[in-house]
């Protein structure tokens, strides 16, 4: 099975960079005296869509080949995937198919309708998203775009990394959370290229720790019954992305559900933005000093910022 690589970002980086926004590293001297670290934010919460996802989306849609393109894209997902899926297709003209767990935020079922897909609700399990994308496609013929285990999706979830690093030279660590991988492989594919000293470490919810049993293993072991507030995180690590997680991550750490609610509270009171629970569990790790890093130079992939502002957790 072809892996992506580091000139796959290159591309995509160059394909893109006019659909994408360009986001801001930010800084806050109360975190930094909190954790005790230079820590530096890459602000995907603004990004379209409100996430990274939309990188690895346009970069999908911008290879399709025309008669690809008649009959449409499909994937699954429970909020950000789908929502940067459905925006990308209505750039470029094209339908899209959602199949969402009928337990996703409000608010994404809400841009995912916003961007003009058309949704097909399923149970939310794996197989039953699996199962039902599987009728929408031969109900269809569009085309799977896998939210994470897509070397297209891996390549443009990439770029994010690479503008970190353009601008952040030769950090200590790079903190990046995981749920289906594409961000991080992504991004150690492009931190192992750009700054082969930096310490690349997955961060991952206690409640949902596929990723952390896998790469202590050596071997995939998929998510059963996950319970995390990190809705972005339930996901099983896909095939593609393990090969680069267990190539190019240096270690994966697990955080409790207090700790991403104190992380998130956290960037919000002290950094005046809104992230999502999934984005606050690289800072809880160093909350919890789950890693050591005493006066080391810190950078952090913040994945999303779609929060549902009726149902928050403090």
């Amino acid at each position: 099975m072809k892996t992506a690589n580091f000139e796959a970002i290159l591309e995509a980086y160059e394909r893109i960079k006019n659909r994408v926004h360009r986001t801001p590293v930010l800084e806050n001297q109360s975190i930094n005296q909190i954790v005790g670290n230079q820590v530096f934010f890459k602000c995907e919460n603004f990004q379209k869509v409100g996430a990274f996802k939309f990188r690895g989306a346009t970069n999908a849609i911008m290879q399709l080949s025309d008669d690809e393109k008649q009959t449409g894209v499909a994937t699954h997902s429970s909020g950000n995937h789908a929502a940067a899926l459905a925006l990308a297709a209505q750039q470029n003209n094209i339908s899209a198919h959602i199949v969402m767990p009928n337990n996703a935020p409000l608010v994404k079922q809400k841009a995912v309708e916003g961007y003009g897909a058309f949704i097909t609700f399923c149970e939310p399990t794996l197989e039953a998203r699996e199962a039902t994308l599987k009728k929408v496609i031969e109900a269809t013929g569009a085309i799977e775009i896998h939210p994470y285990d897509n070397n297209q999706i891996i390549a443009g979830q990439g770029t994010a990394a690479l503008e970190l690093l353009q601008e952040i030279k030769h950090p200590d660590f790079l903190l990046v959370p995981v749920g289906g991988g594409g961000l991080l492989a992504g991004s150690a594919l492009a931190a192992k290229q750009l700054s082969p000293t930096t310490k690349v470490i997955a961060c991952e919810p206690l409640g949902a720790d596929d990723a952390y049993r896998s790469f202590c293993a050596k071997k995939l072991i998929p998510s059963r019954n996950p319970q995390t507030i990190a809705d972005g995180l339930l996901t099983s690590v896909g095939k593609r992305n393990f090969e680069l997680i267990l190539n190019y991550v240096d270690g994966i750490v697990t955080v409790s559900e207090e700790s991403i609610v104190q992380a998130m509270q956290l960037i919000w009171e002290r950094m005046k933005i809104i992230v999502e629970p999934s984005s606050t569990v690289p800072l809880a790790a160093l909350l919890e000093k789950k890693i050591d890093t005493k006066n080391k130079s810190i950078a952090i992939i913040l994945s999303g910022g779609n929060v549902d502002l009726s149902n928050l957790p403090f």
